[in-house]
């Protein structure tokens, strides 16, 4: 995929995956209109791109990863306004959560807010020992509008989710590890090389059956257990269309390691 160097996101390769890096780091990184844009069109042409696997989302800078949405911008809307903005980050979020690849966020600080929702919409979350998620929108007269209220108790269950919510305290990246928000807890200077060292495992696993596994946890995840059931069922035997199951059988059959193509 293209690689630029300048803007509110900056993209570029490493190997098989994408890095996207929050770049507003004078504003801790803040989401505005024009970012969540370029974050959708970026994701868009990474998952188009035969040769990327896995996509990492970062911050710029030290302080934050994202410390949520552009507050000012929120200053003036009325309601109706306010629900539209809501549905930005909704859409998006939801985009990304229902992409067929990988998506590991590198929170390498701050994750407020829009911040801590985006995190919860990946598939993945390492935090650096310095970061901390939460969502204050109570101390703005606000609740969550991007998924904090809807998400994060899925992630960390409800009893630790309302804590966050209804009285925006921050958590540190060991209380996330603990409630089960966090993957892994990383030095802060190894964050990034940790992040891609695990991202570079999907060059080798078969990205439709990746996407096909991440739909049918998505999918099934509201759904009563019989229903659930059914999709993966489903979802197995499309498994069985494509060539990489072929190679896959082939290559342990024949023990030798697998070539998948994701056909």
């Amino acid at each position: 995929m293209d690689e630029t160097g300048s803007g509110p996101l900056l993209v570029r390769q490493e190997g098989t995956t994408a890095v996207l890096t929050l770049n507003r780091p004078e504003a801790l990184n803040a989401l505005n209109a024009e970012l969540l844009e370029r974050l959708r069109s970026a994701l868009h042409r990474a998952v188009a791109a035969s040769d990327v696997r896995a996509i990492v989302i970062t911050g710029a800078g030290e302080r934050a990863f994202c410390a949520g949405a552009d507050v000012k911008h929120m200053q003036h809307l009325d309601a109706e306004g306010g629900r539209r903005w809501a549905r930005l980050g909704h859409d998006l979020f939801q985009e990304l959560e229902d992409l067929p690849k990988p998506v590991l966020a590198a929170v390498n600080g701050l994750a407020l807010g829009g911040g801590c929702e985006l995190a919860s919409a990946c598939d993945l979350r390492f935090l650096a020992e310095s970061a901390r998620i939460g969502q204050p929108e109570i101390k703005l007269g606000l609740i969550p509008g991007w998924g904090g209220t809807q998400r994060l108790p899925r992630l960390i269950g409800m009893t630790a989710a309302k804590e966050l919510v209804l009285t925006g305290r921050t958590m540190t990246a060991e209380e996330a590890l603990r409630v089960g928000f966090a993957n892994a807890v990383v030095p802060a200077h190894r964050l990034l090389a940790h992040v891609l060292e695990f991202a570079a495992q999907f060059a080798s696993l078969p990205p439709l059956a990746i996407g096909f596994a991440k739909r049918a946890m998505h999918v099934g995840r509201d759904l009563p257990l019989r229903e659930g059931n059914a999709v993966e069922i489903d979802l197995f035997g499309q498994c069985f269309e494509t060539t990489d199951k072929e190679e896959g059988i082939a290559a342990f059959i024949e023990k030798r390691a697998p070539r998948f193509q994701g056909r």
